[in-house]
């Protein structure tokens, strides 16, 4: 559970700040009286809780005591409050066997102990309140009003983080029908598919799909298409949201997704061309130079009007810190009334960690990056692909197919990732060895060079691999995709495996 700072001065003149001091009395109490109540709102309620200081720390002796298992009682506990000033002043020890003297809070301690924890939410939000007021009326231009609304956001999230905290412990029934849920829902969308789909059979057939609280790792060097990949993904579970909606699936039963997708490199309008070049199978290229004929521009136009309701939410912003990366993935999950399942973010490195000084040690920053990654997939239940730069260590080898180690700043990386897939294609390392193109009256040998040079090149061109480097749930292996770069549109395979240097 969070802990809540507690207030002991009223933020304004005359302001009675929320409290029950009779009910703080009442609970510990009962806690005494019988030590199984202390059990059972120890993972409710934390020292800083309790409005009157002193209850705060016989609440913390009581915990301290059963965690030794050990009775919690008057006679225990006063020899640890034999010089507590506090105790003093409500009388010295003798104050806890006046607590155990009605024992009226025997019946319905649960309940105290919730009004006590609802009452500490109101004296953080008083805090939070007064806090934002004091900096909203700083008019100094160091000042930035977008961050002090963030980090307001962030204070209120982290309060109602910690409301209920028994629903994160489970019984072993309710893991074990989760899991028969999962395995239901992979046999009723015809077998191996269990979590969202990716949109390409060859993939969900490798992953069964992208699994709630799972952080996916998508890396590549530049121009293997890494964000292409994670577009069409994005786009085919968006999609497959809106179809199965349109059948009257159940959100539940759905393996489509309403998706967000961060995008600190590309701004929205160049993602939606992207997808919108994908669709209507006009060049990106063609798109943007306005180089289509009045038939390609009605394609273009059907396109958008077909995906114009495509639940794809596009956050361009540059230069996210991953704590206001949680701000808005939160806020977009409720404005959404938690349909969100999908999350994008495009990509990892630039991020930056909430102490972004100059001089800061990057692997740490990178390290807070991926782990707050990883708390957001598990702590909102939706699956993260995160895309990640790789080090140029690649470009130095004859095969250029990735490794973990070649993640930049790996360690923590492949540390916190479920899944790690690294995107490589050949044709884009075969097309650069492209040798002197032969003319007339050149030697056999050009001629000959640049014959073997265009085999090779037709063996590879269009394919791409997705190689699964880790896999927290199953095995590693490569997924063979066909690539168009044209219109950046990867798609299933369909064609006879080629003897690539893997096979």
């Amino acid at each position: 559970m969070a802990t809540l700072p507690v207030i002991h001065t009223a933020p304004g003149e005359g302001l009675r700040l929320p409290q029950n001091v009779e009910a703080e009395a009442a609970l510990l109490g009962a806690m005494m009286i019988d030590n199984r109540l202390a059990d059972d709102v120890s993972d409710m309620l934390t020292p800083d809780h309790f409005f009157e200081p002193v209850h705060g720390r016989i609440f913390g002796a009581i915990g301290k005591l059963r965690g030794e298992d050990m009775l919690a009682n008057p006679l225990t506990l006063r020899p640890m409050f034999a010089g507590d000033e506090g105790m003093k002043e409500l009388g010295g020890p003798a104050y806890l066997a006046q607590l155990t003297g009605s024992g009226a809070g025997l019946i319905g301690a649960k309940q105290f102990a919730k009004q006590i924890y609802d009452l500490a939410m109101l004296r953080t939000l008083v805090e939070v309140g007064r806090d934002l007021v004091e900096k909203a009326m700083d008019t100094s231009e160091a000042i930035n009003p977008a961050a002090q609304v963030e980090a307001a956001e962030e204070a209120l999230f982290a309060v109602a983080a910690g409301r209920d905290t028994t629903k994160t412990i489970k019984t072993f029934a309710q893991a074990t029908t989760a899991a028969v849920d999962m395995a239901a829902k992979a046999l009723n969308t015809g077998g191996g598919l269990s979590g969202v789909t990716t949109g390409f059979d060859s993939i969900n057939a490798r992953i069964g799909g992208l699994h709630h609280s799972d952080l996916m790792i998508l890396a590549g060097r530049p121009g293997m298409g890494k964000t292409s990949l994670a577009t069409n993904i994005a786009f085919n579970a968006s999609r497959r949201w809106i179809d199965d909606m349109a059948l009257g699936i159940a959100p539940k039963d759905s393996v489509g997704a309403k998706v967000a997708f961060f995008s600190l490199e590309m701004s929205a309008d160049q993602l939606a061309t992207r997808i919108l070049a994908e669709q209507s199978r006009i060049s990106s290229e063609a798109l943007r130079m306005g180089k289509i004929s009045k038939a390609e521009f009605r394609q273009l136009a059907d396109a958008a009007t077909d995906l114009q309701n495509l639940p794809l939410f596009i956050d361009d912003t540059a230069g996210l810190s991953i704590s206001a990366l949680h701000t808005r993935v939160r806020r977009l999950k409720r404005q959404l009334k938690d349909d969100l399942k999908f999350i994008v973010v495009d990509y990892l490195q630039l991020l930056s960690g909430s102490n972004n000084r100059a001089g800061d040690n990057r692997v740490q920053e990178i390290s807070e990056i991926s782990r707050g990654l990883k708390t957001l997939a598990k702590d909102l239940d939706v699956p993260v692909m995160a895309l990640s730069q790789l080090s140029r260590a690649v470009e130095q080898r004859e095969d250029k197919r990735p490794m973990l180690s070649d993640l930049r700043e790996s360690g923590s990386i492949e540390q916190d990732a479920d899944i790690v897939f690294f995107v490589y294609r050949e044709d884009y390392y075969v097309a650069a060895r492209e040798p002197k193109r032969p003319v007339e009256g050149d030697d056999p040998r050009v001629f000959e060079d640049h014959q073997k040079w265009h085999m090779e090149m037709e063996r590879v061109y269009g394919l791409a691999e997705l190689i699964i480097a880790k896999q927290r749930h199953g095995a590693t292996g490569k997924v063979i995709l066909k690539f168009e770069p044209e219109i950046t549109r990867f798609s299933d395979y369909a064609g006879p495996q080629y003897a690539g240097p893997l096979e």
